[in-house]
């Protein structure tokens, strides 16, 4: 749902992240692409607790795109093997923070032990009264808007019930709010399919630290960024 015409906040409520630049680092340090993945889903549980701790109440992290199916083989097993192995302790983390876990995405192209797990995990942190950390894992904004569409057709609604808001109920983040600010790691510019829908009205903020080196500074300079704009919508 579209905000307020002006808005004067110094947290934001929603604070997605477009994790880039994993390989890159790696590379640049000699080092296998997956040791970059590996060190960058560490830095995910990281950054959630940080980003927790300054007052966001709503975190969502893009990790893995239906685009990146795309990549050679071995690096896709490495990163869903990576993927198993770090969910135990973010998990042990993020839990013991009182943070609740949500998947946005399919889930239907990973092993059924790892896609049980998944599910268990979100069912153990739903209780959670904490702030909410979603991990946008073989996600795609056109792909989300879609199979929203296609469930709105099979409902009983007409097309005049249908607004913003009932349609925002049929994607995969039905229930959180949508995106005040939106960071890309990396250098690049660009919102690669990511929340297209949610992040309509977002603060965008672009940086050119690869994700496994985005520390604390970095996230402490994000939200006064934030802070400093003048939240306006609805016009020029």
């Amino acid at each position: 749902m579209q905000p307020s015409m002006t808005q004067s906040a110094s947290v934001p409520r929603h604070v997605a992240i477009i994790m880039d630049g994993n390989g890159r680092w790696a590379t640049a340090r000699g080092l296998p692409r997956l040791e970059g993945h590996r060190v960058g889903l560490e830095k995910a549980g990281d950054a959630v607790l940080d980003f927790a701790a300054a007052g966001v109440s709503y975190i969502t992290l893009f990790s893995f795109s239906t685009e990146n199916w795309k990549r050679p083989k071995e690096e896709v097993a490495g990163i869903l093997r990576l993927l198993a192995e770090a969910l135990e302790r973010t998990v042990k983390d993020l839990n013991s923070q009182n943070i609740a876990i949500r998947h946005l995405g399919s889930l239907g192209r990973l092993a059924p032990p790892l896609r049980h797990r998944i599910k268990e995990v979100i069912e153990k942190t739903m209780g959670n009264s904490g702030a909410v950390a979603s991990f946008a894992f073989d996600y795609g904004g056109r792909a989300e808007i879609i199979q929203a569409t296609r469930k709105l057709m099979k409902s009983s609604l007409t097309p005049d019930e249908v607004d913003e808001e009932t349609f925002a109920k049929y994607l995969y983040s039905a229930g959180i709010p949508d995106v005040d600010l939106l960071i890309r790691t990396g250098g690049e510019m660009r919102l690669s399919n990511f929340l297209l829908w949610q992040a309509s009205y977002a603060e965008l903020y672009f940086t050119d630290t690869l994700w496994p080196d985005f520390s604390g500074a970095d996230i402490e300079k994000a939200l006064t960024e934030y802070a400093r704009r003048q939240r306006r919508f609805g016009g020029l």
